[in-house]
């Protein structure tokens, strides 16, 4: 897009790029025009970070209008929406799907505000609802722009069936506001399916195909057992034990209704997580839907522990739970420089550990000494906040070298062809199909090319090569020039090669140059 490709109807690499909507590639092209073209990682995944950011602005709205009622909110207003959305922030799938740019974090946080917008429409008293709810159709209609219905099928549906079945009220209010809701639901409708349909209307038969494709795709690749999103808690992170004990019913029930509308989280998240089961393909990013619920819950937990130990009505239960979540406090605070010391990686010795047996020994110190009495879950949610910013802060910039880490050193890398002073001021072709990431590597476009085996045709000036070429092959280069291309005097010359990753398993490619000899130029 940014090298003057069409924004409406994506390319990548000379060909159509249809398989994902474009609201999150429009975001980072836009960025690029911005600061002008970059390779900064760092910077490109802004508009991620961003999102995910957005994400946990529009779960407070949300968390605020659904708690604004809850007779626990009265004795402090707004600490649980703070809560939940301090839960969010700091949950560890949320910080990795936000750091690593996938289109999950633009889609499920857009949503979710349309949820914020859409709640705050019906329970608002006057004519502004209309705003609400309009401006809640317009940012779910940009999440379907954002990855298609996924968001639509794993954080709306889920959360309207129960905000609807479990509570006669909202149904009420959604009757008093049947006007602003089909506006709302027609807007959504219109801005989510407004890309389709002009790809459709312009690029009809490759729509087709590439639908089929996802599709297909959804039982096909990535299959996983439909058990498979059974840890799910897990995910959060250091809320993890947390999360668990808010999804035991009659544990939970009893203690956190007071807080927040327990059904409705509990049924948001079961039936989110039924849902993404019963899809055959599964990967762990899907998860991020389950994390808005999860934090809900969690958030109702730590609010009545905090009221339970603050009147001395915690019973046994409640302080086991509370110790058993210190002792895995203390254990991470323990085992990180530990793992410091003992990995080796540039960078994790010297200041950076000195900082982490500071900052890591002092807060085990404190949380020892929660653990040894009566823990305070305020003191122990400082401390999982305080744990997790210190891990983001010394652990996440090795998290790349962590991956690499059994990479084989001195691989020749499509970064390294860039600058092969032959190869950068010809075209470059490719006679297989190159994945994306090497042609984000390459820098450059490197279209497919099908040598004819009949016939001389180059995609050049009149079908005649009227300069050297390079091209790119899976295969020896060698072997693949056609008959007829030898007779016309054409050859190739092998000038350099590349592995596809960082290990000799991945893959390895060949680099020629292809051209005409010199007695046969005329």
């Amino acid at each position: 897009m940014v090298a003057g490709g069409s924004w409406l109807i994506p390319t990548m690499n000379g060909e159509l790029r249809l398989a994902k909507p474009p609201v999150p590639t429009w975001a980072v092209a836009g960025l690029q025009k911005v600061v002008g073209p970059t390779e900064n990682l760092a910077l490109l995944r802004l508009p991620a970070a961003l999102a995910a950011t957005l994400l946990v602005l529009f779960f407070w709205g949300l968390v605020r209008e659904l708690t604004r009622h809850q007779s626990g909110d009265a004795d402090d207003p707004g600490r649980t929406a703070w809560l939940g959305a301090l839960v969010l922030a700091s949950s560890l799938l949320v910080i990795t799907t936000g750091r690593e740019g996938q289109w999950d974090i633009f889609a499920v946080s857009l949503m979710v505000g349309a949820l914020w917008l859409m709640v705050k429409g019906w329970q608002h008293v006057g004519h502004a609802s209309w705003a609400w709810l309009a401006a809640a159709g317009v940012v779910g209609g940009l999440s379907l722009l954002s990855k298609g219905p996924v968001a639509l099928y794993t954080v709306f549906f889920p959360f309207l069936l129960i905000y609807f079945v479990g509570y006669p009220k909202h149904r009420q209010q959604v009757r008093r506001r049947i006007a602003g809701t089909v506006l709302g639901a027609g807007l959504l409708l219109m801005i989510g399916c407004s890309w389709p349909l002009y790809i459709y209307q312009h690029v009809a038969p490759a729509a087709i195909m590439v639908a089929r494709t996802e599709i297909s795709s959804w039982g096909e690749r990535h299959v996983k057992p439909v058990w498979f999103y059974a840890p799910f808690a897990a995910f959060t992170g250091i809320w993890a034990l947390v999360a668990l004990s808010s999804l035991v019913w009659p544990y939970a029930r009893p203690r956190v209704q007071r807080y927040i509308p327990y059904l409705l989280a509990l049924g948001w998240a079961l039936l989110a997580l039924l849902l993404l089961s019963l899809v055959p393909e599964k990967k762990e990013r899907y998860m991020l839907p389950l994390m808005p619920p999860l934090a809900l819950l969690v958030a109702g937990m730590l609010r009545f522990w905090e009221e339970a130990v603050a009147t001395k009505q915690a019973t046994r239960s409640d302080q086991w739970v509370l110790r058993a979540w210190g002792v895995i406090l203390l254990v991470v605070c323990l085992a990180v420089p530990v793992f410091m010391l003992i990995i080796h990686l540039p960078g994790t010795k010297g200041p950076r550990l000195w900082a982490a047996l500071v900052v890591f020994g002092l807060l085990g110190v404190y949380v020892l000494r929660q653990v040894v009495r009566l823990p305070r879950p305020t003191a122990l949610t400082g401390a999982s906040l305080t744990g997790m910013a210190a891990l983001l802060v010394l652990l996440l910039p090795f998290y790349p070298l962590w991956e690499r880490r059994r990479d084989n050193a001195g691989l020749r890398q499509m970064r390294d062809i860039r600058r092969h002073v032959a190869l950068q001021r010809i075209p470059w072709y490719s006679l297989d199909t190159l994945h994306v990431k090497q042609v984000w590597a390459a820098g450059r476009a490197v279209p497919i090319w099908h040598l004819p085996a009949t016939a001389i045709s180059a995609p050049t000036t009149q079908g005649r090569l009227s300069e050297p070429v390079a091209v790119f092959s899976a295969a020896p280069l060698i072997p693949r020039l056609p008959l007829v291309w030898r007779r016309a005097g054409y050859s190739i010359t092998q000038a350099d090669s590349f592995y596809l990753g960082g290990k000799k398993e991945s893959g390895y490619w060949y680099v020629g140059i292809l051209a005409r000899n010199a007695q046969n130029t005329h």
